[in-house]
Parts: C-alpha cells; structure tokens; sequence
C-alpha cells in the first residue's frame, strides 16, 4: 500500500484560529499595524505576516498595541505576497472598491465557518491590502474568495484596522466564542422560583396596602407584573430588593397610620 493512498492525515491539536494567518499586503503606517495587531489578539488570531511594509518598529507597535506581545513577538516581514501565501491552502483577501472583473464576492459572516473548514485541513490566509488604494487585481488574482464588508457610499472603505477586526470577530464567533455578557459584580446568579414568589407576595402586600387594587383586580395586576419582570431574567439580588420595595411599602403606610416607628411585621433578614 502506498503512503499516499494508506495514511490519513491526523487531526491536529492545534486551535483552528491558529492555522489563520492575517497578511498585510503593504501597510503605510505603523499606527494601522499596530490597531490591526490588538484587533487580532481580541479575537485570538496570532499569526501576522507583513509584505513590504513601509515602516514597521516592534517596539512602537507594542507600545500602542497594548497586552499583545504575544502576536508582536511572532510577526513576519516577507518581500512578496507569493512567499507570505505560499505554504496556505485557503486565500481570502478583502475589498472594498468596485473590480472589473467578476470575482467571488462574499460577506465575512457568510465566508467564516468556510474560513475555519478549510483551517481544519491547513494554513489560511486573510488578506488585507494597503491603507489608500486596497488590494491590487494581480494580489486578488491570488485568492480564492473575496470579502466584502457592506459599508455606506459616502465612506465606502473602513480603516485597516477596522477592517481587520471586524472579519476577525466573525471568524471567532464562528469558532464557537461565548459572545457572553459580562455579570455585573453583585450578581448572585438567577433567582430562585421560592424568591420571586416571597417577592411577587411582598409587592402584593405593598400594593394592597397603599389601595393600588382599588379600581383594579389584584390577579390582572399580578399577572402583568409577573410577564413583565419575568422577561429581566432577575437574579437573587434584584428579587430580594424587589420584595424590599413591597414590604416598605407597607411598613410605611403601617407608621403613618399608628404614628408607631417600628411599624408592623419588620421585613425578615
């Protein structure tokens, strides 16, 4: 059996957005470098590869790309756009002007899981072009797709930076990012069926109690509060203050009445 036909390729352990090279086809200005480095270290891209770059200082780019030494470390300066894509089996490149000729035009979150697919077999390329007149036809020549951000006429092209970070926002919640929304510190986890009860019979207690059902069916008013606070997805803390407002709710109306500053049934701790 031959070594072509008997071996599979093995999977690699590798992270998929690892074998994702982003190629900056020409730079102009250090600062774009550098905002496209930061952009690549937030989205968890590490592998940069600059074809002649008009000025590139590793130290300046670390300075203005905060906490990304990590990608800085590991930037390439190649003399052509041939070497940069020669070991890549995917090339993507992103455009913004109108071409003559006819090319695969696609979205970056069309394209992305396409992108990660073909990172699962080798090397991919993103390519970006210079910062005042983009990609030339002979380096999209070298691509198999073309990405097309959809931007308004009056400023059709995005920064290079810009540019870079959207696409690779895509590809990282293609790659299965959380996209989660940061808790806030105080946050004790949802709250439990028993604690919004205790707090949809607090509120109750409180309405009665300043004559809030007077012209209204305490039910109908219930059942709207509870459809509506049940779309906030409250945790512990938020039920706990909102049983807080139903039980001072009547506690002050308790005070006023019998001039009594304890008022009656203190809220339980």
């Amino acid at each position: 059996m031959s070594g072509k036909s008997g071996r599979r390729r093995q999977p690699s352990a590798e992270p998929v957005l690892d074998r994702v090279t982003v190629v900056l086809h020409q730079p102009q200005n250090v600062v774009n470098i550098a905002g496209a480095v930061r952009a690549m270290a937030n989205m968890g891209l590490r592998r940069l590869v600059l074809v002649e770059p008009a000025d590139f200082d590793a130290r300046r780019v670390a300075g203005i790309a905060h906490r990304a030494e990590h990608v800085v470390d590991n930037v390439s300066c190649v003399p052509s756009l041939q070497e940069a894509l020669a070991p890549c089996v995917y090339v993507a490149g992103a455009s913004a002007r109108p071409r003559t000729a006819q090319r695969n035009y696609r979205r970056p979150r069309e394209l992305a899981p396409e992108i990660l697919r073909r990172a699962a077999e080798g090397r991919v390329a993103l390519v970006f072009g210079r910062e005042d007149r983009g990609l030339s036809n002979a380096a999209l020549d070298q691509c198999h797709d073309v990405l097309v951000v959809p931007t308004t006429a009056e400023h059709p092209s995005l920064n290079l930076a810009q540019a870079v970070l959207l696409v690779a926002y895509e590809l990282f919640l293609a790659d299965g990012g959380d996209g989660q929304l940061p808790a806030g510190k105080r946050s004790v986890g949802p709250a439990a069926a028993a604690e919004l009860e205790d707090m949809y019979a607090a509120l109750e207690a409180g309405l009665r109690q300043i004559d809030f059902f007077k012209a209204r069916k305490p039910e109908s008013v219930m059942r709207t509060l509870r459809t509506a606070l049940s779309r906030t997805q409250l945790d512990g803390h938020e039920a706990r203050l909102l049983r807080s407002v139903g039980y001072e709710m009547r506690n002050h109306v308790a005070r006023n009445a019998d001039g009594n500053a304890a008022g009656e049934d203190p809220e339980p701790t």
